[in-house]
């Protein structure tokens, strides 16, 4: 099994910036990709970024050009750094195991699998 931990959301003004972290823990040497989802009140949970195994990533239109993801070599911790915060932003953020993105009509889609380890989420507010 594995465990994932996120911190470091928060509240911040539109236009500030945030750092996201997931520790993972347990049996990590069967991580092959990690993810970034976020939930907002009253709307579904959405992917919004994903780094494979070998290390490419995709992000949904949304947030590409304002967040990055990454990972340490180690695959322990995964990262989103968030710069241009807007309102909308403001979610639920989670990490999971087991993703993987494809596009459509709509642009890229970041998915996790049924098997995939979930985090329990850490808050990021943005006010205007």
């Amino acid at each position: 099994q594995v465990q994932l931990r996120e911190s470091g959301g928060g509240s911040v003004q539109s236009g500030g910036s945030l750092q996201l972290a997931c520790a993972a823990s347990g049996y990590t040497d069967s991580i092959y990709s990690m993810g970034w989802f976020r939930q907002a009140p009253g709307k579904e949970r959405e992917g919004i970024a994903t780094i494979a195994r070998d290390g490419s990533t995709f992000y949904k239109d949304s947030v590409k050009g304002r967040f990055t993801i990454s990972r340490n070599n180690a695959k322990t911790m995964l990262y989103l750094q968030m710069n241009s915060l807007e309102p909308d932003d403001t979610a639920m953020y989670y990490c999971a195991t087991d993703c993987t993105a494809y596009r459509n009509h709509q642009g890229i889609q970041v998915k996790a699998t049924r098997n995939a380890y979930w985090g329990q989420g850490t808050q990021v507010t943005v006010t205007s």
